[in-house]
């Protein structure tokens, strides 16, 4: 038992820890929440302190969870929020501030001003992101104009920036200072045609190159842990990338053609694109999706903002059942939708649309319409809001999607996965192991260290647990698909 593979999933509210052996067995799990922050309205914080104590109690869980000892790990892998910005002293490792969370939208006028400047469409073609405050180059600056001191000692190399996987590096090495590529993609500042930093866009940000992480593979050891008091000396850092890029490793994406979705508070479809840039024409985002022995894997991004918190609002703002499993029994005791339809824009509309003024709205409802036809209608818009995603991916990559692998909470409803079958035309697989984003992390952190050899050995120990195929008449599918236009356009 010395080749366990430590997998850190440092999430937005709490952080995971696995450890799983080379056929993927989870001997244990560790979890701890920490802090949410709001100092106004719109603003999201964490602390760094807190997010590092998460991580130390959940490494200490589950060593203990598993009666493992520190010194049978072979690597450690890490996953990360994206796109969360943080910045502390190079001398000491004490934050200079509360970390910026990608929620955050402080930096709507930052954003604003890049427009004005007629600056979108360099940012666009050369990062394959749209300017928007949730990704991290906006907030760097931020912290540089809002922090004291921080600028001088930004100038002068005392300060480091990074997303929340340099932070994790930097801590677990004891300096080592390195940011993965996909993470780097999510940044404003990352060329995804040089994969490099970029000084045509750090400059309108005023943010000075040197505080910035070595840009590194997702495959490969850092360094090695150092200075711990949970973990002792020595074990490689071996493998990280950003939450969403690794669910795509982790679900064995590894051709070009191939999709995962990733069921949460949202929901997340990346598109394996190979080994090109793809630029989108429907205002989806190109991103990196790993790059191993300087082999660079592209994807396209489309994201809803509410997926799972719609059965969540279900839940909590109508009171239609306790928990959020029981949507499944309720939706299953009406037929159909009845005619309900349900546009889940609780927080705007997010790709293609990219709406953030859209509210959501509920349609359709007769004398007869209960509780179960709106139930249903809510399952069925998490799949039908993918729906638009893949369709438009589908048009930008000029090829269909060949496959669809889902994972998150809300892919343990068949109801639901059946329906995005159904309504997709598409084949999916859902696997055994649901926390893809942990299991991405492990496999690139294995990779780097010899527990499995190559990808043909990852697709080996990936596990099948159920393929959903479509059986649904074209007819009910064009019909379903002409009420959610219909639904759009009221929104």
């Amino acid at each position: 038992m010395s080749d366990i593979i430590m997998a850190i999933d440092q999430g937005t509210t709490g952080t995971t820890v696995l450890l799983l052996d080379p056929a993927l067995n989870v001997l244990a799990k560790g979890y701890q929440e920490f802090r949410q922050i709001y100092p106004k309205p719109g603003w999201v914080e964490h602390d760094l302190n807190d997010i590092w104590a998460s991580v130390e109690s959940s490494v200490t869980q589950a060593l203990k969870h598993a009666n493992v000892k520190p010194g049978q790990i072979k690597a450690i892998g890490i996953t990360n929020q994206r796109e969360t910005t943080c910045a502390w002293n190079r001398n000491t490792g004490e934050p200079y501030n509360h970390a910026i969370v990608w929620q955050c939208r402080r930096t709507a006028d930052e954003c604003k001003r890049l427009r004005e400047a007629q600056l979108e469409s360099l940012y666009t073609k050369r990062t394959g992101l749209l300017l928007d405050p949730y990704l991290a180059g906006t907030k760097f600056k931020w912290l540089l104009d809002n922090v004291d001191g921080l600028r001088s000692d930004a100038e002068s190399g005392k300060a480091a920036f990074g997303t929340i996987d340099s932070f994790m590096v930097w801590r677990l090495t004891g300096g080592v200072h390195v940011t993965d590529v996909s993470n780097a993609s999510r940044t404003l500042l990352f060329n995804l045609e040089t994969m490099n930093w970029d000084d045509d866009l750090l400059e309108p940000l005023t943010v000075p190159k040197q505080v910035l992480a070595e840009i590194v593979d997702s495959s490969a050891v850092y360094g090695e842990t150092k200075g711990l008091s949970f973990l002792p000396d020595g074990i490689p850092v071996a493998g990280m990338a950003g939450d969403q890029q690794a669910a795509l490793f982790g679900q064995a994406c590894f051709e070009p053609g191939t999709a995962k979705c990733t069921y949460g508070t949202g929901s997340f479809v990346l598109l394996n694109i190979g080994d090109h840039v793809i630029h989108s024409r429907h205002r989806l985002l190109t991103t990196v999706g790993w790059r191993i022995g300087g082999e660079t894997v592209y994807a396209l991004e489309g994201s809803c903002f509410i997926a799972g918190a719609a059965v969540q609002w279900m839940r909590d703002g109508l009171s239609a059942f306790k928990e959020s499993p029981m949507i499944e029994a309720l939706a299953e005791s009406v037929p159909d939708n009845g005619g309900v339809v349900f546009v889940p824009a609780l927080t705007g509309l997010g790709a293609p649309h990219w709406n953030p003024d859209a509210k959501g709205v509920v349609w359709g409802i007769t004398r007869g319409t209960t509780m179960g036809h709106i139930a249903r209608a809510t399952l069925e818009a998490i799949a039908l809001q993918n729906h638009e995603i893949i369709q438009a991916m589908q048009s930008d990559y000029r090829k269909p999607v060949q496959m669809l692998k889902v994972d998150g909470g809300a892919a343990a409803n068949n109801l639901m996965v059946q329906f995005q079958a159904d309504i997709l035309g598409t084949e999916i697989s859902r696997p055994t192991m649901l926390e893809t984003t942990a299991l991405g992390a492990a496999f690139l952190a294995g990779l780097a260290v010899g527990t499995w050899k190559d990808k043909d050995e990852l697709r080996k120990v990936w596990k099948e647990d159920r393929r959903f195929t479509p059986h649904m008449s074209k007819d009910k599918v064009d019909e379903h698909l002409r009420l959610w236009d219909e639904g759009i356009k009221r929104v």
